[in-house]
C-alpha cells in the first residue's frame, strides 16, 4: 500500500487549495513528513514547500440492539496539509 490514500474533498480543503495553494491528503498513519513530501512530488510533479500533519482520533459509537448495547469505533486517520511553491497547482479533477 502506498503512502497517499486519497485527497480530502471538502469545502475548507477546496478553498485552501484555491486561495493558499495548500492541498489536503489522507495518508498512511505510519508515514512521516519526508516520506509524504517525496510521494507527492513523485506523484504530481510539483515542488512541496512544507508539510503539516494531524491525526484524528477514532470515534467510539454505541448502538442499542435486540441483543444489547453494541460498541465499536472508527479507524484513526492521518491527514497531511501540503503547501506548494509559488505558481504551482495540483489538478485533482482532471
Amino acid at each position: 500500500m502506498g503512502i497517499l490514500i486519497k485527497p480530502v474533498i471538502s469545502e475548507k480543503a477546496t478553498s485552501n487549495s484555491e486561495l493558499l495553494a495548500q492541498y489536503s491528503f489522507y495518508v498512511d498513519t505510519k508515514a512521516n513528513k519526508i516520506q509524504i513530501k517525496k510521494a507527492i512530488e513523485a506523484t504530481y510533479g510539483v515542488n512541496v514547500v512544507s508539510v503539516s500533519t494531524l491525526i484524528s482520533a477514532p470515534k467510539v459509537k454505541t448502538r442499542y440492539t435486540k441483543t444489547g448495547f453494541q460498541t465499536g469505533k472508527t479507524n484513526k486517520m492521518k491527514k497531511a496539509i501540503v503547501s506548494l511553491a509559488e505558481g504551482q497547482a495540483i489538478e485533482l479533477f482532471g
